[in-house]
């Protein structure tokens, strides 16, 4: 069963299969008898008027759903647009030939309708980047718990750790790769009913003599959970990397759980909707990673950053907590956080009180916490226009208060976890040398996959 669980969804041999499969079946209705032979011009041109005019209503309703209804709460890209266009002119073809085709050819037809759908799925999730993997799809939890593993007290820190490493003189039982658990973080403070965490340990913090190490707080977005979070974004390949080139130094990742539910928006707020979100991430969490992990207290080696609503939730969070976070990311950020309009937002969660709504907006948080010596580095998609205004928003009035702010656009990205994927190896890199980690071996300006936005960069 783990063996398919495991398989891979955004790359491999299943996704090459079923589009090999759906070609070879669209080939052969071309050599499989028609039931009338010779019926002219009709016969091909009605096929193709019927798909130009299902793929362009496909692209019209998809266009409507995102960009006029705003149905997902953002655009979902020109890239899906197409994909789900091309499904329904598909769709339409394969219909067609089962009303006016031979049994042979009608049979097919029938076969390839659903086949047209799954590739037309496993493609829109290709852009994306969502489900990494088949027990992703359905919320199987790959991840083992971290009561399991048996952690030491930080002894050393990581300047000591580097320098014993430079000698050859760090312990001889450090794995070659890090570790992903999940875990409950207690809301003793907040009481808030938060969903279990997931923890990536790199190699040095599974030392017997582990150093004191950074810690990135990193969220997903919504709907989203801490897992997706850890296997869409590929933390632990991205960490186990960078580990391997800094003698198993890399930094500690929590994915807290901000949301308490799939279905939920807590607006990373204290409310009476769906509880005390705020107080759990700032004092639950932060507390419970100082006891429990081989983490450093220090403010300036602690990053919080997320994903889309997880974003909005870091530029809300880390400006009002200079004593927690030193650092700050957000990917697709939104400008401010919503839960559908901002009129029903503010009546939903804050009673109707637009002041209140507004203190918990990133620009007013960050203009009235200034001035602020935080990092702030902030990324969104080519094709996510209305995350790229946001953080150029967010940006101006960051850099006004003081902040150190670097804005990235990732190439052939929309709102999706390549951007995150893009843009975290900049912001590790940063960071692990701002944390004393190890030199940053690649700059932002040499990596093809971003463009640095003129006036916020490195």
């Amino acid at each position: 069963m783990n063996v398919v669980m495991n398989i891979r969804l955004l790359e491999g041999w299943l996704p090459s299969l079923l589009a090999a499969l759906l070609l070879a079946g669209l080939s052969s209705l071309i050599v499989l008898p028609r039931r009338r032979p010779g019926t002219g011009s009709h016969a091909v041109a009605s096929p193709v008027l019927v798909m130009v005019a299902a793929g362009a209503a496909g692209y019209a309703l998809v266009w409507f759903l995102s960009d006029v209804v705003m149905a997902f709460g953002v655009s979902v890209g020109w890239m899906v647009m197409t994909v789900v266009a091309a499904a329904f002119s598909l769709v339409a073809f394969l219909i067609v030939m089962v009303v006016r085709s031979s049994s042979a050819r009608r049979i097919t037809a029938i076969v390839l309708i659903p086949l047209t759908i799954v590739v037309c799925a496993t493609s829109v999730n290709m852009v994306y980047g969502e489900y990494t993997t088949v027990g992703s799809i359905i919320g199987q939890d790959p991840y083992p718990p971290l009561s399991d593993v048996t952690l030491k007290r930080p002894v050393m820190s990581v300047r000591r750790w580097r320098s014993l490493a430079s000698r050859g003189d760090i312990a001889t039982d450090l794995p070659s790769h890090g570790i992903v658990r999940t875990t409950d973080i207690p809301a003793t403070r907040s009481g808030f009913a938060a969903r279990s965490a997931t923890v990536y340990l790199p190699p040095a913090a599974l030392s017997s003599t582990p150093p004191r190490l950074p810690v990135m707080v990193l969220m997903s977005g919504q709907p989203g959970s801490p897992t997706r979070l850890m296997s869409a974004g590929d933390i632990p390949a991205i960490m186990d990397e960078y580990a391997a080139r800094h003698h198993g130094l890399a930094p500690i990742v929590v994915s807290p759980d901000q949301n308490g539910s799939f279905e939920h928006n807590s607006l990373c707020a204290d409310t009476s909707v769906y509880g005390r979100a705020e107080t759990y991430l700032v004092k639950d969490v932060p507390r419970w990673i100082k006891s429990t992990l081989p983490a450093s207290s220090d403010a300036s080696q602690w990053l919080i950053g997320g994903f889309s609503q997880g974003g909005t939730c870091s530029v809300q969070l880390g400006p009002p907590h200079p004593e927690l976070f030193g650092s700050i990311f957000a990917a697709a950020t939104e400008f401010e956080p919503t839960n559908g309009s901002r009129s029903k937002t503010i009546a939903k969660f804050f009673d109707g009180d637009a002041e209140s709504y507004d203190a918990h907006i990133p620009t007013t948080i960050i203009a009235r916490h200034s001035p602020s010596s935080q990092t702030l580095m902030m990324i969104a998609g080519e094709w996510d226009k209305d995350a790229q205004d946001n953080q150029r928003r967010i940006a101006a009035v960051a850099r006004s208060a003081g902040m150190r702010v670097t804005v990235m656009v990732s190439r052939a990205s929309g709102h999706d976890w390549h951007t995150v994927r893009n843009g975290l190896a900049p912001v590790l890199e940063s960071f692990g040398a701002r944390t004393g980690l190890g030199k940053a071996t690649t700059s932002i300006r040499s990596d093809p996959r971003i463009v640095l936005v003129p006036g916020f960069g490195q």
